[in-house]
């Protein structure tokens, strides 16, 4: 009897020590965290970075309203008024407002904001070379793919060939280029994917074999 006792006093101890919901554990959160947070650090890497030629939309919405569009000058930069000349080159539409808002609030408006976007992007360009009706130097669009170029370039002369294009590709880091094989013909017909350009690419259309 005395050790049916004992055993029933253990039993107890054992239920009232253990911590409570231990059958289910709440889920942590923090992998779901970090894995949200990586689209939008790729997206803030991935921010337009701006170039010479490059044509910007500026506009001050309080306290006083100003609106003007500029373009960046071969050096880089432009002429603000209040602050003067702003290094914008290689820096994002977000870093040019940060610092002309700061730039405004030193002494020359209080609390002013400023709204900064691109308006034509003239510095990311494409070239498109060989049998096509209008070969030259083009502005770089969104979602600029080989099939658009050809078509901005008024198309194949009579000597082009759709299965011999290719796209000569600046290599990152070092010299020379890196030669991106193309059939149009299966583009064309939904049997392959089009390729997106990069700014520098060169599009090269190759006269076909007779």
């Amino acid at each position: 009897m005395k050790g049916l006792v004992i055993v029933i006093v253990m039993a107890a101890l054992f239920v009232f020590a253990q911590p409570k919901g231990i059958s289910a554990p709440p889920a942590e959160p923090a992998p779901e965290t970090a894995a949200e947070s990586v689209p939008q650090q790729a997206a803030a890497s991935q921010e337009y970075k701006i170039g010479n030629d490059d044509i910007i939309d500026i506009a001050v919405l309080q306290p006083e309203q100003l609106a003007l569009t500029v373009t960046v000058s071969p050096d880089g930069s432009i002429t603000f008024p209040y602050i003067g000349k702003v290094d914008v080159k290689g820096k994002t539409p977000s870093e040019v407002q940060e610092e002309i808002q700061t730039r405004l609030s030193d002494g020359y408006l209080k609390y002013p904001v400023v709204s900064v976007a691109v308006k034509e992007s003239r510095s990311k360009k494409f070239y498109v070379y060989g049998e096509v009706l209008k070969p030259g130097t083009y502005f770089l669009e969104d979602n600029m793919t080989v099939l658009k170029a050809i078509s901005t370039a008024g198309g194949f002369t009579k000597y082009g060939s759709s299965s011999r294009v290719k796209v000569l590709r600046p290599k990152t880091g070092a010299a020379g280029y890196e030669t991106i094989k193309v059939n149009m013909k299966l583009i064309m017909n939904g049997l392959s994917n089009d390729i997106v350009l990069e700014p520098g690419d060169i599009v090269q259309v190759e006269e076909g074999v007779f």
